[in-house]
């Protein structure tokens, strides 16, 4: 054989190596993906003979159901309480991705599951179709229907914000809601060209209805921020009594720049801590926050949630929707010390603190709790087809341990007097210790400013809800109606709770 005839042989004999070798690659490795991937049209009408289970709550209520239809693909899944429900259920599409509890329970709610191995098992010798598992939430049917209905006929006419509430003693989340919401139903449309426009325009509304604000957005929290700060001095040796430096304005070290109270605030040179909480004095909190000094404010602030990379929210462990970090910003130098000016800035809940409404309701909890944070969740059940079989129960489990228990006892008092004869007096609820802080926070140039909410209730002493409400670019008032909102909300954790 010549040269050119070798040469020809080997290139031949290299491509023919190759090609074996992607022919074993995609039959080893990759015939999973391919027979499971949303793409293949083959998967979706396999996946569509198979009844969906349904995701309810507690008193079967259902919240996504799939029913017969006589097209090619045999069960449509549609969403009864449509926006109400939105941002927690998510949306099961024919043709783009799904989200929520229908995306991190997929496997279960379609019935391919590990866990129901033994109903398709069953299948291969009956020739039928089992449903898939059903999933029971957390979510309490009164605080989500109320925090739906108060924040989206809000009283000072915000289009954006959230609420999230929780139980502080398991960490059950009780209502979730962002606003705007969506309806779900024209996403799961089986004419996916209908589901497709109708998604283009969720996605290139400038209001961004399809964002779940309550986790998956950042705001600063304006005297939010002050609880953490009440609980550095607290561990600081400081009692709720205890002396502070107060005023009109403070200007911080190495600055020009004089930090005043809000209008109408009276916050004299000497104020207890407490007094200082309940009227919200900036002046005392920018203070204290540059003699605390940046490692121990980011040290409080990590241990109360701050700084969280894999925070979910969904099922116990790994199953569920990420969370956005929240994070207080640089506070140091760029040769290593404090940056005073910045950190008075950020005591007050400014600069580049920003938090999910979430982490406001975990530190509301976590105060409520005895100083204990409990990891969120949203699942409260993992529930056969026969809807007698369950295969998973939540069983509650402490996330951090933010502060002592005599702090947090301390940080209640003191959180108490705020909605007693302070910023928070709307979410007072007869019967109950309330608990809470509002907070003001700037936004853009030229916008208004958002209006906070945390709080917490308790009867007995005992943890019974706690609540977080941001209204975006809320204006006057906002941190006032985030406060009435709230107590809305908590009454209806109570009303589920004890049937009254």
């Amino acid at each position: 054989m010549n040269a050119p005839l070798r040469k020809v042989g080997v290139v031949i004999m290299v491509l023919f190596g190759l090609l074996f070798a992607n022919l074993n690659w995609v039959q080893a490795y990759k015939a999973d993906e391919y027979r499971s991937s949303p793409y293949n049209g083959r998967v979706k009408l396999a996946e569509y003979k198979r009844q969906r289970g349904v995701i309810m709550m507690a008193g079967g209520t259902q919240l996504a159901i799939s029913t017969a239809t006589d097209d090619d693909l045999k069960y449509l899944r549609s969403y009864p309480l449509k926006e109400q429900y939105a941002h927690i259920i998510g949306y099961k599409p024919v043709n783009i991705g799904s989200t929520g509890v229908e995306y991190t329970e997929n496997d279960f709610l379609a019935g391919e599951s590990d866990k129901l191995f033994g109903d398709r098992f069953r299948d291969l010798f009956t020739g039928e179709q089992t449903a898939g598992g059903n999933v029971l939430l957390t979510i309490s049917p009164t605080a989500q229907e109320r925090a739906f209905n108060e924040l989206t006929k809000n009283k000072v006419g915000a289009k954006r914000g959230a609420v999230v509430a929780l139980d502080p003693a398991t960490g059950a989340v009780k209502a979730l809601v962002s606003m705007p919401s969506f309806d779900p139903n024209v996403l799961v449309n089986h004419d996916t060209e209908a589901a497709q426009a109708a998604y283009k325009a969720l996605l290139e509304d400038p209001e961004k209805p399809l964002l779940n604000r309550a986790i998956s957005e950042i705001n600063e929290p304006g005297s939010v921020m002050k609880v953490l700060m009440s609980a550095a001095a607290l561990e600081e040796g400081r009692q709720p009594a205890t002396e502070v430096t107060g005023g009109a304005t403070y200007q911080a070290p190495g600055t020009t720049h004089k930090i005043p109270n809000s209008t109408g605030v009276v916050c004299p040179e000497s104020i207890t801590l407490i007094r200082a909480l309940t009227v919200s004095c900036n002046t005392a909190f920018a203070r204290l926050g540059v003699e605390l000094g940046s490692k121990k404010i980011v040290d409080v602030a990590t241990r109360f949630g701050f700084y969280d990379q894999n925070l979910s929210v969904g099922r116990l462990g790994d199953r569920g929707v990420p969370v956005a970090q929240s994070v207080l910003g640089q506070l140091v130098t760029g040769s290593g010390g404090d940056d005073q000016p910045t950190i008075a800035l950020s005591s007050i809940g400014q600069a580049s603190v920003s938090m999910t409404p979430l982490e406001g309701a975990m530190i509301a909890a976590a105060v409520a709790n005895g100083g204990q944070q409990m990891q969120p969740h949203l699942v409260q059940q993992l529930v056969g087809p026969d809807l007698t079989t369950n295969f998973y129960v939540a069983d509650p489990k402490p996330l951090r341990r933010s502060c002592s228990p005599s702090v947090a006892t301390q940080l209640q008092q003191m959180m108490t007097s705020v909605v007693e004869d302070g910023t928070g007096t709307r979410a007072k609820i007869e019967g109950y210790q309330v608990g809470g802080k509002t907070g003001t926070a700037e936004g853009g140039e030229g916008e208004e400013t958002h209006g906070w909410f945390v709080g917490f209730a308790l009867k007995d002493g005992q943890p019974v809800a706690a609540v977080a409400v941001f209204l975006e670019n809320a204006g006057k008032g906002g941190s006032s109606e985030a406060a009435r909102i709230a107590g809305q909300v908590m009454r209806g954790v109570i009303a589920d709770k004890t049937g009254k």
